[in-house]
């Protein structure tokens, strides 16, 4: 796929912000500078390793990557990766020269490579039966269930109703731990052509982070054959000329032995592994590349008597890193599998049970290793499944949370570049920080990416959980919630995050406990924003799929806007929850089909956190966010304020645009219609009287000359509770509901503690305190902290906060799905210590 349209070195430099490496960055170099990084293979002093050097991911103008690359190199640097067009380099340097980086004019924003967790997705069990008698997916179970809910976002009835419209002739990227090559649903599309068409790895051994984490690479060092000695053991090449040798170890049941022998000859890229483990390489055939020949391997031998696959499926790829070593690739933990399944699986327990686009075709790019991925590689994968392997949409179930998520990190620039100039749409997932606000993470916070909360039906509670819902439409309370730093509008949509999928073949079925039913191996019951992204992501592919079918082409901005514009909003959640609401396929064809693209619209608000200097535009971004204390010019409980928003447009000519707004239209008052002139900006009046509680609604503005809404924008005010000596409230939250209290903290304050009190016996409660930056400032994982639950890592009841961060925080409290009660009763209480 080309890059098209993209300016070149004279270009005029994109809005960023000041600072360019971050707090975040920043403490991850002093974090770094500390560390002794041990090589991969330090037993082995054969095997070079420096460690002393740093890697950045580094966003330029676009077209200036020359002038930047010969500055980093002439103080040492070494560059790894250039996408010129992109303005993208990836670079090595000495941590005394990171500075130098910065201080290059053409450099717009650095990112710190690190390692970001593979979201815990599993969820946590009691062994106890269910409240709800639930049956096991099987054969019989239909294409329309609530296991794999793609029903909900209208999937399975769009392709009833175009059948020839399932996924196929288009290509998901999926970007992960990589995908199972032997799991039955993932062998086929629809129309019989492979599912799976490239398997390729973004990690790279020249990064710091997967240079001392990634256990997939073989680190290698030089032989000569016929015969050589190595590890102890004599060992046998297929004729007597040079070779590289290393060791890979991976126990495999049945296996005689964890270390496998591989064997590289760098010159025409023979790769050999000692699969029949007798140290004899004349009997193993080359290793290909999968792209080319799908060649597919297997450590371990599989047992027919046994219902587990004791096989396991790898590729291999010969690099020339470190003077020449072999990555191993095969998705080890399950998460890109169950991913895949979830998008573009076939034939799920070898019935009728799809993936939302079971048509489609995947291409797997794994960038995580066992359980963490380097943003080094999320990056370099992106780029590559967008510009080198012709997909057309990507998931990514991947990301991390920030304290400052304004979308301008070096990763949010250049997702937001690849996806206008790639016409590859992303859809990542928004993340599991919830259920404060402020909670979406990187990099799903990109404008042109669709960030996808997980929302959950009370059919799938029952089905996937054994558990008795209160509501039909929810959302997971570790859903992450908007808005932006800036007030962006984040998450964009919803769909189910819960999800029965595919997992690798040699893993034991895990089904959730409570369910009361057994799932057979390489399946599983996984939940989580990582689950609710593929669920897009197929539902995409299914839009895509009908547009080719008719020959249209179909820009990523028309599939936003026809995806958010026609989502379906749930008045039992707030827009801070679902930004535009849950993903409807047949209504978001419905606009698309018309062939009638919106205004480009621009909202400008008044912004003011305790970060909102730090924005590009300081105090100011693309929706209006209120979260100060009142004497930082907050919103105090009960008052009325009035916030200006700047609206302007690209269409030619006056448009007149109808004003509203979903949420909370009791809060927000403004006009019903808007007039905007090309070239100037309107002025639109939002008036807002806001009892304390968090308050949100999505203002959309619609011009009646276009078909589905224009422009739509959060709307944000946090009217924190003043605490003098204390403060208290009593509330009922759902099973599986959240309440969330802000609770201003003046700048001063020693301590806040927080007591929960008034919890009934059978309640499983817990509170999560997100501190004025988003993330939350509790000490221990806020599972490990619910009422009810034995061997607690902490106090459910009552828990202490040192050295508060200044300003608004927010207390979410949410009830279990093994709650007891329908609606359990609590009361909270805060004692500020200190203050001003």
């Amino acid at each position: 796929m080309l890059l098209v349209g993209l300016a070149t070195g004279s270009a005029a430099a994109e809005p960023h912000r000041e600072d360019k490496i971050g707090d975040h960055g920043r403490a991850l170099l002093a974090e770094y500078q500390t560390q002794t990084f041990a090589a991969a293979d330090a037993d082995d002093p054969d095997v070079p390793v420096d460690t002393d050097f740093v890697t950045l991911i580094v966003a330029t103008n676009p077209g200036s990557t020359d002038e930047v690359a010969e500055r980093v190199e002439s103080f040492g640097g070494e560059v790894n990766g250039v996408e010129d067009q992109l303005g993208y380099l990836r670079i090595n340097v000495d941590f005394a020269d990171v500075e130098r980086v910065e201080d290059i004019d053409e450099v717009l924003a650095i990112d710190v490579d690190e390692l970001i967790e593979v979201p815990e997705v599993a969820p946590r069990t009691t062994e106890a039966a269910g409240d709800v008698d639930a049956e096991a997916p099987g054969p019989d179970t239909p294409d329309d269930n609530p296991y794999m809910p793609a029903n909900e976002i209208g999937a399975v009835d769009f392709r009833d109703r175009h059948p020839q419209a399932d996924g196929r002739d288009v290509t998901i990227g999926v970007l992960d731990t990589g995908v199972d090559l032997d799991h039955p649903a993932l062998q086929e599309t629809t129309t019989g052509d492979p599912k799976i068409v490239d398997w390729v790895n973004a990690t790279d051994p020249n990064n710091l982070v997967d240079l001392v984490n990634d256990d997939f690479f073989v680190f290698m060092s030089d032989v000569s054959g016929p015969t050589f000695e190595a590890h102890g053991h004599t060992w046998t090449a297929p004729d007597s000329g040079d070779w590289r040798f290393g060791l890979f170890e991976y126990p495999v049941a049945g296996a005689e032995e964890d270390d496998w022998g591989v064997l590289f000859r760098p010159e025409d890229g023979t790769i050999l592994v000692d699969l029949h483990q007798n140290r004899d390489f004349s009997d193993e055939e080359p290793i290909e590349e999968f792209s080319e020949s799908r060649d597919v391997r297997h450590f371990g031998e599989d047992d027919p008597d046994t219902e587990i696959s004791e096989a396991h499926a790898f590729v291999a790829t010969g690099l020339d890193a470190h003077g020449g070593m072999v990555h191993i690739g095969l998705d080890h933990h399950g998460h890109g599998t169950h991913v895949a399944g979830i998008a573009a699986g076939h034939g799920l327990f070898g019935g009728q049970m799809n993936g939302a686009a079971p048509g489609a075709e995947v291409v797997s790019m794994r960038a995580c290793y066992s359980t963490q991925c380097s943003t080094a590689a999320l990056t370099d994968g992106m780029v590559q499944l967008a510009t080198s392997h012709g997909v057309d949409v990507i998931n990514m179930s991947i990301g991390g949370l920030q304290a400052l998520n304004d979308g301008q990190d070096a990763r949010d620039l250049l997702y937001n570049r690849l996806v206008e100039e790639t016409g590859v749409q992303m859809f990542i997932s928004a993340g599991n920080d919830g259920a404060g606000m402020n909670t979406v993470g990187l990099p799903s916070v990109a404008d042109r990416v669709m960030a996808v909360g997980a929302s959950v039906s009370a059919e799938t509670w029952a089905a996937n959980y054994g558990a008795e819902a209160v509501r039909d439409h929810g959302l997971f309370p570790f859903s992450s919630r908007g808005p932006r730093e800036d007030g962006g509008f984040k998450p964009d949509i919803t769909a189910p995050g819960s999800a029965i999928s595919a997992t690798p073949v040699h893993t034991e079925g895990a089904p959730v406990p409570e369910a009361g039913y057994e799932l057979p191996p390489g399946y599983a019951m996984y939940n989580g924003t990582s689950m609710a992204a593929p669920q897009a992501a197929g539902g995409a592919a299914l839009l895509l799929s009908k547009a080719d079918q008719e020959g249209r082409y179909v820009s990523p901005a028309e599939l936003r806007a026809a995806i958010a514009g026609s989502a379906e909003f749930h008045d039992s959640l707030t827009a801070l929850e679902q930004g535009n609401g849950q993903f409807d396929v047949p209504e978001a064809w419905n606009l698309l089909r018309h062939d009638s693209p919106v205004d480009d619209v621009t909202v400008t608000g008044p912004v003011c956190t305790e970060q909102s200097g730090q924005l590009v535009t300081p105090g100011s971004g693309p929706g209006l966010y209120n979260r100060c204390l009142v004497d930082d010019g907050g919103h105090a409980p009960g008052e009325t304020q009035t916030y200006d928003l700047e609206v302007s447009t690209a269409a030619s000519g006056t448009q007149r645009y109808r004003v509203s707004v979903l949420g909370d239209e009791d809060v927000f008052q403004l006009p019903r219609t808007l007039r905007v002139d090309d070239g100037a900006a309107a002025e639109l009046e939002v008036t807002a009287t806001a009892e304390q509680g968090v308050h949100s609604a999505v203002l959309q503005l619609d011009n009646p000359r276009t078909r589905g809404v224009d422009h739509t924008a959060l709307l944000t005010i946090v009217a924190g509770a003043e605490v003098a000596d204390s403060w208290s409230v009593s509330e009922e939250v759902d099973r599986a509901g959240v309440d969330n209290h802000p609770v201003a903290v003046p700048p001063g304050t020693q301590e806040v503690t927080v007591r929960m009190s008034g919890v009934a016996d059978t309640s499983v409660l817990r509170w999560v305190a997100f501190s004025p930056l988003g993330p939350t400032a509790e000490e221990v994982p806020p599972g490990d902290c619910y009422t009810g639950r034995p061997n607690v890592e902490c106090d459910p009841l009552v828990r202490t906060y040192t050295d508060p961060q200044p300003g608004v925080w927010d207390l979410a409290v949410d009830a279990s799905r093994l709650s007891g009660p329908d609606q359990s009763p609590y009361e909270l209480e805060v004692t500020l210590t200190g203050g001003e």
